[in-house]
């Protein structure tokens, strides 16, 4: 593999994971709520539940799943539900920031259950996988996902600092309420454009 395809991968990784979406968005509110180590615990499960989707579907998976009928849809609709439940328990909020131990703060196995649940990590890993390698090259596959490891964690990462910068200025919770609240609606609206789509 030359450098001249891994430059297009680079990027192609940057512009996917970095982008707003479901998962950008739970880790904004979790820099905003929790410290920061329990924010980055959740992006490093998303980050590796991305990356054993990725892989997965690099080596085979989504050419069986277009020839099972109705399983893009279940997929689909289970990731609109889960999705769903972190909007409503985000909207549902009383702003109050955790003092001590964070219980609530979604972890390593929410991040991780969310990708294989989201519409976006199927479409990037799909249309990446696509675009760049070469059918069922393994060796491209693993080197496409160690190129996508560090920029997705880092892109995730810059979401959960965002958020954290944020906080600083949240110190009312009806600040927080109406900030949760719009992220809430974003994350629904987000579901509403994945059955559209």
């Amino acid at each position: 593999m030359t450098m001249s395809l891994m430059l297009p991968m680079t990027a192609f990784a940057l512009a996917a994971s970095i982008s707003p979406g479901p998962v950008n968005l739970v880790c904004l509110s979790s820099g905003t709520r929790y410290p920061l180590a329990r924010g980055l615990i959740f992006v490093t499960g998303a980050t590796l539940g991305f990356i054993v989707l990725f892989v997965t579907v690099g080596l085979g998976l989504y050419s069986v799943l277009t020839v099972v009928p109705g399983f893009n849809a279940i997929l689909r609709w289970a990731g609109v539900a889960f999705l769903l439940y972190l909007s409503v328990q985000l909207f549902r909020d009383d702003g109050r920031l955790p003092e001590g131990e964070t219980r609530k703060a979604p972890g390593f196995v929410t991040g991780a259950v969310m990708q294989w649940l989201n519409p976006k990590a199927w479409l990037a890993s799909a249309s990446g996988i696509g675009a760049y390698t070469s059918g069922n090259n393994v060796h491209e596959v693993i080197i496409f996902a160690a190129l996508y490891l560090p920029i997705c964690w880092l892109s995730l990462s810059c979401w959960v600092y965002a958020g954290a910068f944020l906080r600083r200025y949240l110190h009312r919770p009806r600040v927080l309420v109406t900030l949760n609240r719009t992220l809430a609606l974003l994350l629904a609206l987000s579901c509403v454009y994945l059955l559209i789509e």
